[in-house]
């Protein structure tokens, strides 16, 4: 997936969202190694401090671990991974019923839409 970013909202928060999307899209499966600090952040053409900055905050969420001389690595939580997609798919549902009652449909009409 490309790294598309805007000016719009902090970048730090757009390198979050796409690595974190790779994760639940299986492009860094479970335990798997992450590409070094300085590799994603020339994939994105960021600075190493902004990309640097965008894993920190995904640790500390839980979703990418450390070990010292290793790297970073993909949490092997299967629960907060189905948790995490679980909430996304919450948030991004609510926002597109929002979306389409502005555009004057009512919920049962979106439902049959979908079906």
């Amino acid at each position: 997936m490309a790294w598309e970013l805007s000016d719009d909202r902090p970048i730090y928060l757009q390198l979050m969202e796409h690595i974190q999307g790779d994760i639940l899209s299986g492009v860094y499966p479970l335990g798997g190694k992450l590409p070094s600090v300085r590799d994603l952040a020339a994939c994105a053409s960021v600075n190493p401090n902004t990309m640097q900055k965008a894993l920190s905050e995904l640790e500390r969420s839980g979703l990418l671990y450390s070990q010292r001389t290793s790297g970073r690595f993909v949490t092997e939580d299967e629960q907060l991974i189905q948790s995490l997609q679980a909430s996304i798919a919450e948030k991004e549902i609510a926002e597109f019923l929002k979306k389409m009652e502005r555009y004057g449909l009512k919920k049962e009409d979106i439902i049959k839409l979908i079906r």
